[in-house]
């Protein structure tokens, strides 16, 4: 009964809009036949112009996408502060970056005092501006700042020097002039120095005693075995884990090519560091 009910209507509905148009048609038809009436007179008094309709702003959206990032946790509009200020390199006064990525710094005190106190951060009482971990920015300084760290120092430590220090560091690799070699605890290369100004021969019998020296599986041994012959390591593998603990981090080894020549079983020596005697075959 009930679906009947509704198909009843459906049919009024229909009858009524096929009457509608039926009248529409006919007061169309019957204004075309009319004859027009003649132009007034013209008023000797200027009419009033009808007024422009009131139109909303188009801009809508972009109030909304501000207002969503000034309402968001202060972390978050930091990240976007320091994004923009790692992109660029250039230093922002507050007005500025309101204008580039919509954060009021000046509006938002929490936000202020966090970039000031940020280590990424550099305020010198007007601008804000991106700080790294090693003032260099270009390959020369790049190069000098290697050689300071004959122990070697991590690329982690030079990501964020310049924002093509990554294609440097291989420049320089491929130009003999660094070595970057991996750890097995981390996914990061270390770059030690290499002067090619100080030619070394090795003899044979000592490249075959370091290349069968087997080598602790942990890197917090290997620290301490450089660490009791006198000798600082590049890294500190018991501060990053706990940094990886506290933030729930799990570090992750890079992934090993097997080799199909040596066993499961074989131990693991200095073998793996070939390249530290390609310059040194011909020799």
């Amino acid at each position: 009964m009930a679906l009947q009910e509704k198909l009843d209507r459906f049919k009024q509905q229909q009858e009524k809009c096929q009457s509608m148009l039926s009248n529409i048609a006919a007061k169309s038809a019957s204004s075309r036949s009319t004859p027009k009436p003649a132009p007034a007179a013209a008023s000797p008094f200027p009419t009033a112009r009808p007024s422009a309709p009131v139109k909303f702003s188009n801009d809508t959206e972009r109030l909304q996408h501000i207002n969503s990032i000034r309402k968001a946790p202060v972390g978050a509009q930091m990240k976007r502060v320091i994004d923009i200020l790692f992109q660029t390199r250039q230093a922002f006064t507050p007005e500025q970056i309101n204008e580039a990525c919509y954060v009021d710094v000046n509006g938002n005190k929490d936000v202020f005092e966090g970039l000031r106190k940020n280590p990424k951060v550099n305020y010198d009482g007007k601008r804000f501006s991106y700080k790294a971990k090693h003032d260099v920015k270009n390959k020369n300084e790049l190069l000098v700042l290697i050689r300071k760290y004959i122990e070697g120092i991590a690329v982690i430590d030079l990501r964020d020097a310049y924002p093509n220090v990554m294609e440097d560091l291989q420049g320089l690799k491929a130009a003999g002039q660094i070595w970057l070699l991996s750890n097995f605890d981390s996914q990061e290369d270390i770059a030690f120095p290499n002067d090619p100004r100080v030619p070394i021969k090795v003899d044979d019998d000592l490249k075959e005693l370091f290349r069968s020296i087997e080598l602790p599986r942990d890197m917090l041994d290997i620290e301490k075995d450089l660490q009791k012959n006198g000798m600082k390591p590049a890294t500190n593998t018991a501060k990053r884990r706990a940094a990886a603990q506290v933030q729930g981090i799990t570090s992750k080894p890079k992934p090993r090519q097997k080799n199909k020549e040596f066993s499961k079983k074989a131990k693991l020596t200095n073998a793996h560091l070939p390249e530290l005697f390609q310059s040194l075959k011909n020799s």
